[in-house]
């Protein structure tokens, strides 16, 4: 029995009936089946430990200091092929433009669901659950909005939301502009311009999601979202102070530790299979 009175109403009109349709799942599927070895990649263990991933200052890339800035750069491109994950610091993206972006998003995510769900926000990009999901180990404890940056500056995306447009306008240009410092400096590694990334990823292609987690009330199990490799060329991921990213390395499962100064850099797998990635050092 739940007791409607025992969290604020916001909370309840905002969140999406994820546990209805979950429960529809489960009754198909009654109970949630632990990782079968045909669920993970041969030889996984499924454990889970808390890990720092690797630490880099990218100031250091605009160092008056020939050895500091080549050093960096080979930091990035070590931690790009033995992790595929990596932290970075002092990336040109201010705490105060983080702080609004995340105040923003929390009010849209407040806002109560029907209205998320038919008000068009957002390029009509509001998703919730795994639609596609047949079993409960395929659902996704998850709401999200999902935006390509070609569209971010169209006030049509926004409606009466026209405080979250200023944000996001500032924040899509910094966090496409770490992205193309990034790319560079991988692609340069490899041989390429640095400026191959330029034709290779236009507005049209490139996103920013706002992603939200809320807390699951069935079992610690569930995953906000389904185990998965990002299928982009790179993924920059700002984690809040709750936590619960996990990433494989190993053969195992790794919690990764919130670190507020820091954001967080993925390899995708399009950047792996269109560039070979492999590390190489001078």
């Amino acid at each position: 029995m739940h007791d409607p009175t025992s969290q604020p109403i916001m909370m309840l009109d905002s969140s999406p009936p994820l546990l209805h349709h979950f429960g529809e799942l489960a009754r198909l599927s009654p109970q949630i089946p632990a990782p079968e070895c045909n669920d993970l990649p041969s030889g996984t263990v499924v454990m889970k430990e808390c890990c720092q991933l690797p630490l880099i200052d990218l100031g250091c890339l605009n160092s008056t200091t020939e050895r500091e800035r080549l050093a960096c750069a080979e930091a990035i491109c070590r931690a790009s092929s033995e992790w595929g994950f990596f932290q970075v610091v002092n990336h040109g993206i201010s705490p105060e433009l983080v702080r609004n972006m995340r105040r923003e998003q929390v009010k849209l995510f407040q806002t109560p669901f029907d209205k998320k769900a038919t008000c068009g926000v957002l390029n009509n990009s509001y998703r919730w659950g795994t639609p596609t999901a047949t079993c409960p180990k395929q659902f996704s404890w998850s709401e999200a909005f999902h935006i390509p940056l070609s569209k971010v500056s169209e006030q049509a995306c926004y409606g009466e939301f026209s405080s979250l447009r200023e944000v996001m306008v500032e924040f899509s240009a910094a966090m496409s502009k770490l992205a193309r410092v990034l790319a560079g400096v991988l692609a340069g590694n490899l041989g390429h311009p640095r400026g191959v990334f330029e034709n290779i990823c236009q507005e049209n292609n490139c996103f920013l999601r706002l992603n939200r987690y809320p807390a699951c009330p069935v079992s610690p199990e569930i995953s906000g979202l389904v185990p998965h490799t990002d299928s982009d060329f790179l993924t920059i991921l700002s984690q809040d102070e709750v936590g619960g990213l996990q990433l494989m390395k190993d053969s195992k499962w790794v919690a990764v530790n919130p670190n507020q100064d820091a954001l967080i850099v993925n390899i995708g797998d399009l950047f792996q299979v269109r560039f070979n990635f492999y590390i190489q050092f001078s």
